[in-house]
């Protein structure tokens, strides 16, 4: 059964929430191993459940990379309202972005 993260996101709103969501990219990522363990995925796209990034420091890099962009892209003026979505967001893109 796969985890709908984006569901989940919508979620967060304090420390406890943002821990489920945590615990539920982990189990997302292992999900992937699995799947990817009996039928790979081309090397020219993405695996089976969307991750780009296969290794921590893939990882924390894009994800890095992608709040540098989102900051960018939006007014800096503008306060984040939740600060938990927003650093579940960050990981979240850790999955997708490169």
């Amino acid at each position: 059964m796969s985890i709908d993260l984006d569901e989940l996101l919508e979620r967060v709103i304090d420390e406890q929430s943002f821990i489920r969501f945590i615990e539920a990219l982990g189990s997302d990522f292992a999900s992937e191993r699995v799947l990817e363990e009996m039928t790979p995925s081309s090397p020219y796209e993405s695996s089976v459940l969307g991750w780009e990034n296969e290794s921590v420091d893939t990882f924390l890099d894009a994800a890095a990379a992608w709040a540098t962009a989102s900051t960018k892209s939006s007014s800096q003026n503008v306060p984040v309202s939740n600060v938990w979505q927003r650093c579940a967001s960050i990981l979240l893109a850790g999955k997708f972005y490169e």
